[in-house]
């Protein structure tokens, strides 16, 4: 199992895809880290020797800013919108989309489970 930026990458896929388990490499970025380390992106994490995965290491330590960092900064900028009343970041606060999406219809993903409106179901009628 090898640990990259904290992370532990699956043993069983390829480099290139496994990479993208890091939080901040997609694969582009993770073609382009093989590419520096010179590491064909078809090997398997298992079969990587001690210096590969080393030299891969240090690349992303020097190239790149991932996981915790990362993380740090974009929250830092979603509390940067809301602390300046920005239209985005009245959005952020609302838990609504803040990307110009309809939310007539849609955007379930953001605004949580659908709840219904009380008073639409009919009265039983009571003795008297």
């Amino acid at each position: 199992m090898a640990r990259i930026s904290g992370v532990t990458i699956p043993n069983d896929k390829q480099v290139q895809i496994a990479l993208t388990y890091v939080f901040g490499i997609g694969p582009t970025t993770s073609k382009k880290i093989l590419d520096q380390a010179k590491v064909e992106g078809t090997v398997r994490v298992k079969d990587l020797t001690d210096a590969e995965v080393s030299s891969i290491q240090d690349i992303i330590n020097s190239d790149l800013i991932v996981e915790g960092e990362l993380q740090r900064i974009v929250s830092g900028n979603i509390k940067r919108l809301k602390d300046i009343n920005a239209y985005r970041g009245l959005r952020h606060k609302a838990n609504l989309p803040a990307r110009g999406q309809r939310t007539k219809t849609n955007a379930r993903t953001r605004r949580g489970k659908k709840s219904t409106v009380g008073g639409t179901a009919k009265k039983v009628a009571s003795k008297t």
